[in-house]
């Protein structure tokens, strides 16, 4: 996914940050810091209350730090991580250990990264920032790419599964097993860019995965839907569409406006406009309404 624009890196506006750390002193001065930062700022002397903060509101991130009385940080962090609903909540470890063991600890348990105490203010309100960005892109790609029906899978550059939306998921474990997702990749990536290869799924239908190109970092993007066994490959949407413009049309048919999806996808609103130009000409339609229609229409026939 394309990073953010710039100007997305440092507002905490309408986000939430649990502090957990059973120092007054720090939690009172990265109160203020993310305070000023536009953060709602919730806090925790201990897992006990970081429990109780969870329990009633998800925040976007949190601080914590590693040594507590009783249950520790890379305890609370673990247990985070095994609860469903709080486990996509990037952690931030505050430690002032610096032995490598312990920090591998921190990293083993699920947090994303660690600052070390005495904090410096603006080195932990920029991590912050990028971890809470980053969270909510992953958040919103997993909206997106089951959109029309449709699923993703990311493959890396040895051919491997690195990652594939529910839809997806599903889809592959019905077709090889929930144990062949290595026979999946490998079928995954024989398939030629912008080329089409069906397997069997149920009864009278059939998995057909589309090569949308390559990505950052030289991974992989197939598109996954179902189609009837026996039929035809449809030409459908994405045998038309650029993987940028099928991107920003799956956020259009979400209720998207332009600086939306810009923010989202890291384009300016005139690069947003311009891959609407070429997708109102490729589908034949003149109106963001009808874009969503015709696409509809396409993934239907599929």
């Amino acid at each position: 996914m394309s990073p953010a624009p710039e100007n997305d890196v440092g507002g905490g506006a309408g986000r939430t940050v649990l502090v957990v750390d059973d120092a007054v002193d720090t939690l009172r001065m990265l109160c203020d810091a993310l305070d000023a930062e536009g953060y709602t700022v919730m806090v925790a002397r201990d897992a006990g209350e970081a429990r109780e903060r969870l329990e009633i509101t998800v925040p976007d991130a949190v601080l914590l730090d590693a040594v507590m009385p009783g249950t520790d940080g890379f305890a609370l962090c673990r247990e985070i991580k095994a609860t469903p609903p709080w486990a996509h909540v990037p952690i931030v470890f505050m430690t002032g250990l610096s032995e490598t063991a312990q920090i591998l600890e921190g990293f083993a348990s699920g947090g994303v990264d660690y600052v070390v105490k005495p904090l410096r203010i603006p080195e932990v309100l920029a991590r912050v920032a990028t971890h809470v960005r980053n969270a909510r892109a992953a958040r919103l790609a997993r909206e997106a790419v089951d959109v029309a029906g449709m699923g993703a899978v990311v493959l890396d550059v040895q051919g491997r599964i690195a990652w594939r939306s529910p839809q997806a998921t599903r889809w592959l474990e019905a077709a090889f097993g929930a144990r062949g997702l290595a026979e999946a990749s490998e079928w995954l990536a024989s398939i030629g860019t912008g080329s089409e290869a069906a397997r069997p799924l149920a009864v009278g239908e059939r998995l057909v995965a589309r090569h949308m190109g390559a990505g950052s970092f030289s991974e992989t993007m197939l598109l996954l839907r179902v189609g009837a066994a026996g039929a035809p490959a449809p030409r459908g949407l994405n045998a038309s569409l650029t993987p940028r413009e099928a991107e920003v049309l799956s956020w259009l048919a979400k209720g998207k406006t332009n600086r939306d999806i810009g923010d989202i996808l890291g384009l300016s609103p005139r690069t947003v406009n311009k891959h609407l130009e070429h997708i109102y000409e490729k589908l034949g339609v003149e109106t963001r309404t009808a874009a969503v229609a015709a696409a509809g229409q396409m993934q239907g026939q599929a």
